[in-house]
């Protein structure tokens, strides 16, 4: 846990976010970035729109993005993902239960649900091209599952991505790490070239929400709260920043802001 100070800030930085992503802050309204050829897209935003000043309240947060080539040409191959979000304070998992890597390979989206149901946080959907010898790329679209886990006594957020055609299953684990600065908290992942099509993603979407019990005591996987001055009613703060490393040694990334209104 944080100190009370740190934490305060660190749950103003992230709660004070839903304004724009409650404003109507769609894919057309995230923000694009361009790497030479190579565009970064990222959009979302927290859910309610309303949170209170002094105290964190639950809170659902829709993350989406990806990469295109303004050109129409083929996806480079990316190795590594980040999505940095402000505040330390605010993902808890505390008495929430958690499922491992190995308990969810060579499973369908029913499965794996059925498997780890109790440690799911989020859900969404996946699309990456596929690059077949002699034949032409097609993009696949999977089912996209988050869970709680533990990797290596580490906390992590560990993806299921699950596609029917053709049957493929594919589990990264996004261990969650603690920064200075304007981002505090990092869901880290590597994509190793052994997955087949998915490091030439396209586009991914997902929520993050969960609501359980612990010890007698209702809890949420994302709170926040809107704790500016009494003065002001609404607040902007950085929201969400994705950097993708790809196999020619680039990094390329993109962030966005969202705000908060106070209740």
């Amino acid at each position: 846990m944080l100190p009370g100070g740190l934490r305060g800030r660190a749950l103003a930085a992230l709660a004070a976010l839903a304004l724009l992503g409650g404003l109507g802050a769609g894919a057309a309204n995230g923000e694009r970035t361009q790497h030479g050829e190579l565009i970064v897209a990222l959009d979302g935003g927290l859910s309610p729109l309303k949170l209170p000043r002094d105290r964190p309240a639950p809170v659902s947060m829709h993350l989406e993005g990806g990469l295109k080539t303004a050109d129409g040409g083929l996806l480079p191959q990316v190795t590594a993902i980040e999505l940095e979000l402000p505040g330390q304070g605010v993902l808890s998992t505390q008495g929430l239960p958690t499922c491992s890597p190995r308990q969810l390979r060579d499973t369908t989206s029913a499965k794996a649900r059925e498997t780890c149901g109790e440690a799911l946080v989020g859900s969404g959907t996946l699309e990456a091209d596929v690059l077949l010898l002699n034949q032409n790329p097609f993009k696949i679209q999977a089912d996209l599952l988050a869970f709680n886990g533990r990797v290596r006594g580490r906390r992590a957020v560990i993806l299921h991505a699950s596609a029917a055609k053709p049957p493929i299953v594919v589990v990264v684990p996004l261990l969650i790490e603690h920064r200075s600065g304007s981002f505090e908290t990092a869901l880290v992942g590597e994509l190793s070239p052994t997955l087949g099509p998915w490091p030439h993603f396209a586009h991914f979407e997902m929520t993050l929400s969960r609501r359980y019990a612990y010890r007698g005591r209702e809890r949420s996987y994302l709170s926040a709260s809107c704790p500016i001055p009494r003065r002001f009613t609404a607040g902007f703060f950085s929201f969400a920043k994705a950097t993708f490393s790809l196999a020619d040694g680039r990094e390329v990334s993109t962030t966005i802001a969202r705000g908060c209104r106070a209740r």
